[in-house]
């Protein structure tokens, strides 16, 4: 696999993974007055389809690759994200595994939607308050009307050194992942439906004829 494209493919899967756990479980009384906060914003909701534009940047702030497409989510742990540019790839989950489609290299990559809360913000959603303390420091800024959440693990061993999430009322706006090395991928949405109906079809994936199958257990 070309480098770059490898880059994207390994990114997409760590996007994924957290964007799937922020709305996959439900939600329970926390503790931090930001973690409180955050909860009254995620507790109604119950679907979500949005249009993305996707930028990853390095350290000092340039554009290292760019990608834009569309979502649809459902709780608990459903989702679709189709990436239309620069080139097709699909990742689909029906709440037990994540198909990983390229479709250009006739290739998926399957593994099981992973809830260990060390991994993922899973813990902010479905833990007790004592976990969330013991894990992560959940920091609110308010400016207009954005709010922006901070949320800084204190384990090294997670898919990110920080994630900030954006709401313009009460809607999901934008996501930012900070790594180890600096790399920030944002997400912004736009054109965002809450809580309407969602085929449940979008959901399930069948394997194409004569596709690689690569089966991780990570």
């Amino acid at each position: 696999m070309d480098p770059s494209r490898e880059t994207e493919t390994m990114t997409m899967k760590k996007t994924l993974a957290t964007l799937a756990m922020t709305f996959a479980v439900p939600l329970s009384a926390l503790a931090s007055e930001g973690a409180e906060r955050l909860t009254r914003m995620l507790e109604p909701l119950e679907t979500y389809e949005a249009a993305f534009q996707q930028q990853i940047l390095d350290g000092s702030g340039q554009r290292l690759q760019e990608a834009s497409g569309h979502m649809w989510l459902s709780r608990p742990g459903k989702f679709r994200w189709e990436v239309d540019a620069p080139y097709q790839q699909e990742v689909i989950s029906d709440g037990e595994e994540v198909y990983l489609y390229d479709p250009d290299l006739e290739q998926v990559t399957v593994q099981a939607l992973d809830q260990r809360v060390t991994h993922t913000p899973a813990l902010l959603l479905s833990g007790s308050a004592s976990e969330l303390t013991d894990s992560y420091d959940v920091s609110r800024q308010q400016q207009g009307s954005a709010e922006t959440f901070t949320l800084l693990p204190r384990s090294p061993d997670t898919l990110f050194e920080e994630l900030k999430m954006t709401f313009r009322g009460e809607r999901l706006a934008f996501l930012q992942m900070t790594d180890s090395t600096g790399q920030r991928t944002a997400i912004e949405f736009r054109d965002v439906q809450m809580n309407e109906a969602i085929d449940d079809g979008l959901f399930a994936f069948e394997i194409p004829d004569g596709t690689d199958v690569i089966r991780d257990s990570h």
